[in-house]
């Protein structure tokens, strides 16, 4: 046995590495790459760091993104992201959309998403339309809260009432 253990030690080595290269790169390296591929497509969505609006920083215009955005500054425009936060030192007039909207700071316009949530700190001006709504002790609100299981895609009312007439 120890004879036949070390001769099989000696050409092991140079056999069986051409078998597993060969072997190997077909079968294993395809499934891996094709997991790869759809972990980074979906990976990106749910681990990406949000874009940050600075407080110095006053945007005139509109801002859209699939991402995430922290607004600190001033924004004049509608803002359409996936996650918005509002800081506590930002003010937004306009429309704000998105899947998951968290305000700490003030708001004078539309609010529409799927998650809205007004902290202690918040100041909104304007009518929110959600599906599920969180309101803090201490949040400043004027306007009304509409219940919708779609948002984001029913938030033209002036385009419903156009054809109506």
């Amino acid at each position: 046995m120890f004879s036949k253990t070390r001769v099989t030690e000696n050409r092991p080595q140079q056999a069986p590495a051409p078998q597993a290269t060969t072997t190997e790169p077909a079968p294993i390296a395809l499934p891996e790459r094709g997991s790869e591929a759809s972990a980074a497509t979906s990976a990106p969505r749910g681990r990406t760091t949000p874009s940050v609006l600075s407080p110095d920083l006053t945007v005139v215009g509109n801002i859209k993104t699939q991402g995430d955005i922290q607004v600190e500054g001033t924004v004049e425009g509608d803002i359409r992201a996936h996650q918005l936060t509002i800081g506590e030192t930002a003010t937004i007039k306009g429309e704000i959309v998105g899947d998951d909207v968290i305000v700490h700071g003030r708001v004078i316009g539309r609010v529409r998403g799927l998650k809205v949530r007004l902290t202690a700190t918040a100041r909104v001006e304007g009518d929110i339309i959600h599906k599920t709504i969180a309101i803090e002790s201490g949040a400043h609100f004027e306007g009304s809260v509409q219940r919708q299981e779609d948002p984001l895609n029913n938030g033209g009312t002036k385009k419903l009432a156009a054809p109506a007439e």
